[in-house]
């Protein structure tokens, strides 16, 4: 038994050097960090290569609406010789698309506020109540997320010209206020929320409508950060409902607007990338000051 302890403690000693110190394992040779680095630094420019390729065209954009026509057709420059900054109140006051912002500013914030609310409701409802066909309501609402938007677009118009709707701010926004999409997400995330804490609410006296409001929906923060920020630029960057529901100039929001510039300064490409770059403008700084809510809601979108 003695002997087998001590032929144990030899197998388990670590190995000795010439010098008394112990051996190190195996390591990587300069050959192997050499290569890491070049894989690492291949990685870097092909990431840079597809961002460069992503942003020509927004960079082109930018680059066009400062320049002349002259400049446009005959140099093909890629850059302004002399930038033209007056393109851009030259095009923004050749119609009036200080009332388009305005237009697009309060549907974006009702299409926000109205999913927002209809979605951390319905979502909470779906998630922590119990009532009768409560699954069978909720795949329900899942089975129209199958029926591409495009057909519901006439019965959506009916519907609105029916009531006197058509160019009117309730027409263009009645119909925005439920997202499927909204419930969905805010029903699987309040399903990962720990129940503990509702219990103990509970406990307290706290009703379901108590819960919700001071438990559940200041944990659902981020979701609810999210899914404002998706309905937002759903909203902005929304085009064909807006054409359908909107006939004068004083209704139109800014897609539908760029789409009337067009087909009047159809050769003024400096014009029309003025205007395109003020109204892509809005989203591309919302998206630098916001860029992990978009990360978390590629995230919640997992959530299973």
């Amino acid at each position: 038994m003695r002997d087998s302890g001590k032929g144990a403690a030899r197998r388990s000693a670590p190995a000795v050097g010439d010098w008394g110190h112990p051996t190190a394992g195996p390591s990587r040779g300069p050959g192997t960090r050499a290569g890491s680095r070049v894989a690492a630094n291949g990685r870097i420019l092909l990431l840079a290569a597809a961002c460069l390729v992503m942003a020509a065209p927004f960079l082109w954009m930018a680059a066009t609406s400062l320049m002349s026509q002259l400049e446009v057709f005959a140099s093909g420059r890629l850059l302004p010789e002399s930038p033209r900054w007056s393109n851009y109140p030259d095009a923004l006051t050749a119609q009036p698309f200080a009332r388009y912002f305005l237009n697009s500013l309060v549907f974006a914030a009702a299409v926000v506020a109205g999913p927002v609310a209809t979605a951390t409701t319905a979502g909470y409802a779906f998630a922590r109540l119990d009532f009768p066909g409560r699954d069978r309501v909720f795949m329900l609402f899942l089975a129209t997320m199958m029926v591409p938007a495009v057909i519901v677009l006439i019965p959506r118009f009916l519907m609105i010209d029916a009531l006197g709707w058509i160019d009117s701010y309730q027409g263009l926004i009645s119909t925005e206020l439920v997202s499927v999409w909204g419930i969905f997400l805010m029903r699987q995330y309040f399903r990962t929320l720990p129940r503990e804490l509702e219990d103990a609410a509970r406990v307290d006296g706290a009703g379901p409508w108590r819960i919700f409001w001071s438990v559940a929906l200041p944990l659902a923060k981020p979701a609810v950060a999210t899914l404002a920020l998706f309905a937002f630029i759903d909203a902005w960057k929304n085009f064909l409902w807006p054409l359908l529901v909107t006939r004068s100039m004083e209704m139109r929001v800014v897609e539908v607007g760029i789409a009337a510039f067009h087909s009047t300064y159809e050769i003024n490409w400096p014009y029309q990338m003025a205007t395109g770059v003020v109204a892509v403008l809005p989203i591309a700084l919302l998206f630098l000051f916001t860029q992990r809510y978009f990360v978390r809601g590629i995230q919640l979108e997992g959530i299973r």
